[in-house]
């Protein structure tokens, strides 16, 4: 082998060389990129996710409320109707016992009274304008 053929394949040895290096530079340099990107993304869904996990929080805070008031709602109606129960004993024990209020609970109701019970219930303006331009309207 001559000088000039071992220099030329030394040369090139060198080149091959570099060019493994520089590929290596690039491969490190786009898995460091790859890197960076992933870390972005990964902070970004972790954002979202305590985002939801207080808007989780917040929905069943909400829900919980909602039930007390739901069970204060129906505990107010237990009461009213035990109230409305026990003043409707005691309005049928006034009549039983009291003789004026007996007489005057026999008494028939007055003819506008029995005609506003007779009226048939009025769902929309159409059926309170036939209503009214009834032969019977008030």
């Amino acid at each position: 082998m001559t000088t000039l053929r071992q220099a030329a394949y030394g040369v090139a040895l060198l080149l091959a060389i570099a060019l493994l290096i520089w590929g290596s530079y690039q491969q490190s340099q786009a898995a460091q990129a790859r890197a960076t990107a992933d870390a972005a993304h990964i902070a970004t869904l972790e954002q979202r996710s305590a985002r939801q996990a207080q808007t989780i929080i917040n929905l069943g805070a909400d829900i919980a409320a909602q039930r007390l008031a739901q069970q204060s709602l129906q505990n107010n109606r237990a009461d009213l109707q035990q109230a409305n129960a026990t003043h409707q004993v005691q309005k049928k024990e006034t009549v039983r016992n009291d003789p004026p209020a007996q007489n005057w609970a026999v008494q028939p109701l007055p003819a506008l009274t029995r005609r506003l019970h007779q009226r048939p219930a009025i769902t929309g303006t159409a059926d309170y304008r036939a209503f009214l331009s009834g032969r019977d309207a008030l």
